[in-house]
């Protein structure tokens, strides 16, 4: 090695010491608020002990990248509570100056979380899926990282549409979370020119859980079930809940195929999306975790990008620099779908392409071509601007 290498070696190694020492900490956490519910159907849809909280892990690793080099160091705080704790963990972690929270939860702890944050602290919603959360009763201090169920419904009847799949028989389950997929679903339907030709309630009387007794129910249940229908293309299932959905494909009594929350399903993310760089993140994750990458690891770790390209950007990293520098057109992040990802700024949601997967493979991604938008296509997906009653962003 010569003088002139060593020496340069070794100014580079003393800047990088420097940096080191004066590096600003950028405090994270990912807040998950667990409900108890009973098994899913299928034993591999049980979630692991740190879902979501290995995608926020992943994001802080690449954060702590880019930071060597800009003087930031980035940490990320993971806790799991539950409904009656969230806000008390909440309260906890602004304690210590974290104000960069993503929170994976349903959407009233949520919108309580938000509330007692205040002005403050930053959350982005990392599951969260609620329309109301991006429409009336939307929060100025929170950004929705996870897509809206009128995303999701969108980007699967633009698809249907495009394969001339027009003629929909819904079926919905009985819970709350199962009619508001429903109604996101039927308000797709009209705005795509879509038909729904008739609807069925699967009402959830408890027996349809994983036991095998309930399998065998339910296998006899779905043909005399679905038996009769109008006549119809594809059969959507609106089944939040996970109570009958997947029993839905090879048991129908018409031989059709199946979308929805079984067959054919609109996600953020899936372990066997590959496109666009995807497979360097899901060999990555799975080094990290020993496991695939789910649709709220993606989310967490898309909750922590936001904050470190924010960041690294505009050189700022309280919550309130943060979210400005997101919400204004500067902003944007590469996240393997094949085009940047940016905030609409009449309510605070990343706009994103939707993956439609039938478990295997990525059999299409919305928004499907052919449907234009004076801005981005990204936004035929989910509320527009002139939709738009959230009032807290401006809109």
């Amino acid at each position: 090695m010569s003088n002139l290498t060593r020496g340069l070696a070794v100014l580079s190694a003393a800047m990088l010491f420097a940096v080191s020492l004066r590096a600003a900490e950028v405090k994270t956490a990912v807040l998950r608020v667990d409900r108890v519910v009973g098994p899913p159907i299928s034993r591999l849809d049980a979630p692991p002990a740190d879902l979501g909280f290995a995608g926020g892990m992943l994001g802080n690793e690449d954060n702590r990248t880019t930071g060597a080099f800009t003087g930031m160091d980035y940490t990320v705080k993971t806790q799991a509570v539950a409904p009656e704790q969230a806000e008390a963990a909440l309260d906890a972690m602004k304690a210590e100056g974290i104000g960069l929270i993503a929170v994976i939860a349903e959407g009233d702890v949520l919108k309580a979380l938000a509330d007692r944050a205040g002005a403050g602290v930053l959350l982005l919603n990392a599951g969260a899926r609620d329309e109301a959360l991006r429409d009336a009763d939307c929060r100025a201090n929170v950004l929705h990282v996870s897509p809206s169920r009128s995303m999701l419904t969108d980007s699967l009847i633009q698809f249907l549409i495009w394969k001339k799949w027009s003629r929909i028989l819904l079926i919905h389950g009985s819970h709350p979370e199962d009619k508001l997929l429903a109604d996101s679903y039927r308000k797709s339907a009209a705005k795509f020119g879509a038909d729904i030709v008739e609807e069925r309630e699967f009402a959830d009387t408890g027996g349809a859980r994983r036991t095998d007794t309930g399998h065998v129910l339910v296998q006899r249940q779905i043909p005399v079930f679905t038996q009769g229908a109008e006549e119809h293309d594809v059969m959507i299932a609106a089944d939040e809940a996970g109570v009958f959905a997947p029993y839905l494909p090879y048991h129908t009594w018409d031989p059709r195929p199946v979308a929805g929350s079984a067959g054919l399903r609109p996600v953020s993310w899936h372990a066997a999306h590959e496109s666009w760089g995807a497979t360097q993140i899901q060999t990555r994750f799975e080094k990290l975790t020993g496991r695939n990458m789910r649709e709220e690891d993606y989310q967490t770790w898309l909750a922590m990008r936001v904050i470190g390209e924010a960041v690294t950007r505009s050189g700022k990293a309280d919550p309130a620099a943060v979210r400005s520098y997101v919400l204004s057109p500067e902003f944007e992040l590469a996240a393997f779908k094949g085009q940047k990802l940016t905030f609409r700024p009449w309510n605070g949601q990343l706009r994103q392409p939707i993956l439609l997967t039938e478990g295997r493979v990525t059999v299409s991604v919305s928004p499907q071509e052919g449907y234009l938008h004076q801005h981005s296509p990204l936004d035929t997906l989910g509320i527009d601007a002139p939709e738009t009653a959230c009032h807290a962003f401006g809109g």
